[in-house]
């Protein structure tokens, strides 16, 4: 399970590591679209954007279905449910840590007051 879950975790992270492909998601977000109409609006080759695509894919983030010569590109299915809670524990540890600086701060301008 940790095995999966980091795995899964990573894909993510790596699909959603690159400027275009998190372009595309917000794209398929407003409707779908086959590679080719991507790869026009995004002024790259066929192939780069079946590649970039493919990533998206593999990270379950958009799937894709072929009916004829079109590929059709949708969002997929997945929800970034994992993603958001590993993102929300740093959150919590970050916040807890300036916390526990914003207490340091006070107790010194405490004792600059107090001397």
């Amino acid at each position: 399970m940790v095995q999966y879950r980091h795995a899964r975790l990573d894909a993510s992270f790596g699909a959603l590591s690159d400027p275009t492909r998190r372009a595309v998601l917000l794209q398929l977000g407003r409707a779908d679209a086959s590679i080719t109409d991507l790869a026009d609006k995004f002024h790259m080759t066929l192939t780069g954007m079946k590649k970039h695509v493919i990533v998206l894919e593999q990270a379950g983030l958009v799937s894709t279905q072929k009916i004829g010569r079109v590929r059709t590109c949708k969002l997929g299915p997945r929800q970034l449910e994992a993603e958001i809670a590993w993102l929300e524990s740093y959150r919590e540890l970050w916040n807890a840590r300036f916390d526990a600086l914003d207490e340091v701060v006070q107790q010194l301008k405490q004792k600059e007051k107090n001397p």
